[in-house]
């Protein structure tokens, strides 16, 4: 039996719901495969069991709210409900400390002050120079950011310290906004697809596996031919460098538990869930 179908034994009784539980069933790979993606960017001491009883829980509650009228499919909606239960569950625990998160702003501060003095995107060789530390130490940094920034633990801009969402994972709503809101989405977004434009190719092509083709970390590495660590770390300089080429652009707050619609490296939008 699988950590999926532990989970779910341990959280349902024997209803006879007959349906009901072939569909949980249907749907427990997604459960394991959105968990064993978020689980590679946390810090070890957090058990991926965990994270799979979360997403059972998160399933069925999709399973109990779901609206067959709307034209969407089960399991695209369950996926955003499996997603929020699990990071929901993770923001409670809240891991991260202050001094990370500071460090966080102080990566995304540098990044921003080197694209300014040299009109284009820094290596991490640069950037650890303007930091002064070691790149190895900063490699090390980022691996424990790429955690804080999935779970929306780090701030997103310089302006206002109070937002607190991940770049890709939750980009603004495309919900019955005021012209205004409509305006600022597009500004971000137009912005993001040319940041997403000055990467580098391998850049570009760990965004593309991983969000657009939903691969998981452990794959991306396979694919652009590093180990998981140094992709997880690649991972997040990427949202650190986009993080900061937006930080003149005004998002729109987005309410908690919204769906949202995130830009891929061609300029299109696929639906995720904070």
């Amino acid at each position: 039996m699988t950590a999926a179908e532990r989970a779910y034994a341990l959280s349902v009784a024997d209803s006879g719901e007959d349906r009901r539980q072939a569909i949980i069933l249907e749907q427990l790979p997604q459960v394991y495969h959105i968990a064993t993606r978020i689980h590679e960017r946390l810090p070890r001491h957090v058990p991926l069991e965990d994270l799979v009883h979360e997403g059972v829980l998160g399933l069925m509650a999709a399973l109990s709210n779901f609206d067959n009228s709307k034209q969407v499919q089960f399991q695209t909606y369950a996926g955003f409900r499996i997603r929020g239960a699990i990071l929901d569950s993770l923001r409670k625990m809240d891991w991260a400390s202050r001094p990370l998160r500071a460090k966080g702003r102080r990566v995304t501060n540098a990044i921003a002050e080197l694209v300014a003095a040299l009109g284009r995107q820094p290596s991490e060789q640069e950037i650890a120079d303007h930091l002064g530390m070691p790149v190895a130490k900063l490699q090390r940094l980022l691996a424990d950011l790429d955690g804080l920034m999935l779970l929306g633990q780090e701030s997103f801009a310089p302006y206002d310290h109070s937002e607190t969402q991940d770049l890709i994972e939750t980009a603004p709503s495309k919900g019955d906004d005021d012209p205004f809101a409509q305006c600022l989405r597009g500004e971000v977004q137009g912005e993001l697809a040319k940041s997403i434009a000055l990467l580098s190719e391998r850049e570009q092509l760990l965004l593309s596996l991983y969000y657009r083709e939903e691969l998981t970390m452990r794959e991306v590495a396979e694919v652009i031919g590093v180990k998981q660590s140094r992709a997880s770390q690649i991972h997040s300089m990427i949202l650190l460098k986009l993080k900061a080429a937006l930080s003149h652009v005004r998002q729109p707050h987005v309410p908690h538990g919204r769906e949202h619609t995130a830009p891929t490296t061609t300029g299109t939008t696929r639906m995720t869930h904070a």
